[in-house]
């Protein structure tokens, strides 16, 4: 069948895509070949209602919750990682669960994303053709529709192979407040589980490691978690995954947002044997390297038992504990209590440590 000639139902059925094994300049250039890698590749993987009305925007309805002072939240995000497929994920799952993630950590519950993409020439259309499965899955995993999209190609060397800029909307409750600024002294700090996983599951892709391990990325979408929290309690002052940077970025993010002091204590920190074996074999601080799929909340001391239970009560959130509280001083300083009982001030990454982890 030729382009010009409708099939059975009176459509148009592009021919078979090209260069099947590769992606060419000419499929970023708007016209046939573009046509149909987003008919061929694209829309198998991603179809939904709103993506079927093939148009440049998707238009949907809004619940009617936001009359009653609910409030939108939306957010972006790039994904630049090497490689691209990494032990327990890839850049598809990362991309999607990198911002429902982005979205639950202001409470709000995830709706609808965007994806835009760079592919290189010469990728593997097998290859996209998986990240894109992967996509579907998280999306369902998190319980939301990817409604747009849209595909640009570039010469062979100038992107790495793929990468994916998301966007995304969610609807946050009336009575939910939650910001890195709203920290309170006699907050609890609650972590939902081990840390690390992701940066050295990426850094083992790489073949950096030098020896093989069981590490995956913890990469997950933690909206199921956030709602089981706000279900407990809605005295959550702060929530944050803490990614580039790790934990201890994300606390001094916070300590300074909120100008108050922050205390942890080392021996409640949960880090994988492995995860701490690699740390220490090249010399990294877990609480620097980054996570995926875990999260840090700041919850009054009075609703923080009814949230660590809640949070046991799920499969990502089995392992929360509680790692240290909020002070009023000294402001914007996070202090550990070390294994040895002296305590150190615990400061924000400083570089790069581990390069294109997301």
């Amino acid at each position: 069948m030729t382009e010009d000639q409708p099939s059975v139902q009176g459509a148009v059925c592009p021919p078979p895509l090209p260069h099947r094994d590769r992606i060419v300049l000419g499929h970023g250039s708007g016209g046939k070949l573009s046509r149909r890698l987003i008919e061929q590749v694209f829309m198998p993987a991603l179809r939904n209602p709103f993506l079927d009305m093939r148009d440049d925007s998707a238009v949907f309805q809004i619940p009617m919750m936001i009359a009653d002072g609910a409030r939108l939240a939306l957010s972006t995000d790039s994904h630049v990682v090497s490689p691209l497929f990494f032990p327990g994920g890839d850049i598809g799952r990362l991309a999607v669960c990198g911002t429902v993630n982005d979205l639950s950590m202001v409470g709000a519950s995830p709706l609808y994303l965007t994806a835009g993409f760079i592919l290189e020439e010469g990728l593997s259309v097998a290859d996209l053709e998986r990240i894109l499965q992967s996509m579907k899955h998280a999306a369902e995993e998190a319980g939301i529709f990817i409604v747009a999209g849209d595909t640009k190609v570039v010469q062979k060397g100038k992107a790495d192979g793929l990468y994916i800029n998301t966007a995304g909307v969610g609807l946050v409750d009336p009575l939910v407040n939650i910001s890195g600024a709203n920290a309170k002294p006699g907050d609890i700090i609650i972590l939902s589980g081990s840390i690390g996983d992701h940066g050295i599951a990426v850094l083992q892709a790489r073949g950096e490691l030098g020896f093989e391990s069981q590490i995956e990325s913890d990469v997950a979408p933690l909206n199921h978690l956030t709602h089981g929290m706000l279900e407990a309690s809605k005295e959550i002052h702060v929530l944050r995954d803490p990614t580039r940077g790790g934990l201890a970025t994300t606390l001094n993010e916070i300590a300074s947002q909120s100008q108050v002091g922050i205390i942890i204590e080392e021996t409640l920190l949960p880090v994988n044997p492995a995860v701490a074996s690699a740390c220490e074999m090249l010399g990294f601080d877990p609480l620097n390297v980054a996570n995926e799929g875990k999260l840090v909340a700041f919850v009054s001391e009075s609703s923080a038992s009814k949230v660590i239970e809640a949070m046991k009560h799920t499969e990502i959130g089995k392992d929360s504990v509680a790692i240290g509280r909020v002070v009023s001083t000294p402001p914007g300083i996070v202090l550990m209590k070390t294994q040895i009982g002296s305590t150190r001030i615990l400061d924000s990454l400083s570089g790069e440590m581990l390069p294109r982890i997301c």
